[in-house]
């Protein structure tokens, strides 16, 4: 099949006529009037049509169809359309010229990434054996660039994004003057089944290590690592770099708020027991047990002095006083606490010097009118 069209009946024969007519009608015979004249448009239908006869006709074990490649199909239909005859003798200038445009038309796919963002999926195509690359194709006629991923991706993995995708979350570069997009969809179980939907463009559909995958053309881990080619990988090669910072930011991210929550639940009762070691309490309260430690010296010198409870010199105090000290000592300011009989029998008994072990109860400013164990607080602060 590798003659020139025109020169060959084996050439012209190679594809039956029944199913040139069937694929003719399908594609080339119905187009619009204003696109039968357009080559380029015509090269695209044709583009269909062939990957129509690959998957249906040379799957077909009645027909045992061998396939072919673009050109070679091409120059059937071209013979076999009378209107397009009259261009089989600049066949490959056509076909350049459609290259040309179609490489002009944007590409869009997707990276699909497993859960741990560790591996990324990548399809191998029958006629590209030796290279894996990404789901994607190109886009229709007035189709939205992420629609047509979705379309590419169920079509060429059988696996439905439509639901993951983010339309804004994308790597887009331009390759040979094309541009290609692919969508971002991170969080896929790596046990998760796909079924390529059309026969004989993907061979295979497997998950590869992002660590592995070469970095630049010269980056032979693929080789040590996995024992392929970094050649393999050349349609994948531009968008390498990009991808591990993708994941890097999302892992860094991620690992920022688990350290935040830490922080917020740990570290912070951490740090504010550490800061309680050198300062336990507030300033105010500080300056209220320093105050109550200064009369409780005050009052044990007065009671040493003389060893009497009941003297009015230097070296005593009536029970009255040591009364106010202590309802005044952790009172607020025009707050009048309420004494029950029981306080009251308490600090009108007569205090020896060995008493101060008695617990009272009192009302703090710093605790609003709380009432706590004095002693007991006081030995936990001092």
């Amino acid at each position: 099949m590798g003659s020139t069209p025109g020169n060959s009946n084996h050439n012209k024969h190679s594809i039956p006529i029944d199913i040139l007519d069937d694929l003719c009608s399908r594609f080339i015979i119905n187009l619009p009037p204003e696109d039968r004249g357009n080559l380029v448009r015509i090269c695209f239908q044709i583009e269909l049509a062939h990957w129509f006869y690959l998957d249906y006709y040379c799957t077909d074990e009645a027909n045992r169809l061998n396939p072919c490649g673009i050109r070679e199909f091409a120059a059937h239909i071209f013979q076999h359309v009378p209107q397009l005859r009259e261009h089989v003798s600049s066949l490959d200038a056509v076909l350049d010229n459609w290259r040309e445009y179609k490489q002009t038309v944007p590409t869009y796919g997707a990276i699909l990434l497993d859960t741990d963002l560790t591996h990324v999926l990548l399809v191998q195509s029958y006629w590209t054996k030796a290279s894996w690359g990404f789901p994607k194709g190109k886009v229709n006629e007035d189709e939205e660039p992420w629609k047509c991923a979705v379309r590419e991706v169920l079509e060429e993995t059988g696996f439905d994004i439509s639901q993951l995708i983010n339309k804004n979350d994308y790597i887009e570069a331009t390759i040979h003057e094309q541009i290609v997009r692919l969508y971002i969809i991170g969080f896929i179980p790596r046990d998760t089944k796909f079924q390529p939907r059309t026969r004989n463009e993907i061979k295979a559909c497997e998950w590869f290590p992002l660590a592995d995958l070469p970095a630049n053309k010269k980056d032979m881990t693929p080789k040590v690592k996995m024992g392929v080619s970094p050649n393999a990988f050349f349609m994948v090669l531009p968008f390498v770099k990009r991808m591990r910072r993708w994941v890097n930011e999302r892992t860094s991210k991620t690992c920022n708020n688990t350290r935040r929550t830490r922080h917020k639940s740990m570290g912070d009762l951490e740090a504010s027991t550490s800061k309680n070691k050198n300062k336990t309490i507030s300033q105010g309260l500080q300056i209220e047990i320093q105050e109550y430690q200064q009369q409780n010296s005050d009052q044990k010198s007065k009671f040493h002095g003389n060893g009497t409870k009941n003297g009015n010199g230097n070296g005593h105090s009536s029970r009255k006083e040591r009364k106010v000290a202590k309802r005044q000592l952790f009172t607020p300011q025009n707050v009048q606490p309420s004494i029950s009989p029981i306080e009251k029998e308490i600090s009108t008994a007569p205090v020896a010097p060995d008493d101060y072990s008695t617990f009272f109860n009192f009302v703090a400013p710093s605790w609003a009118n709380f009432k706590f164990d004095r002693r007991a607080i006081l030995d936990c602060l001092t």
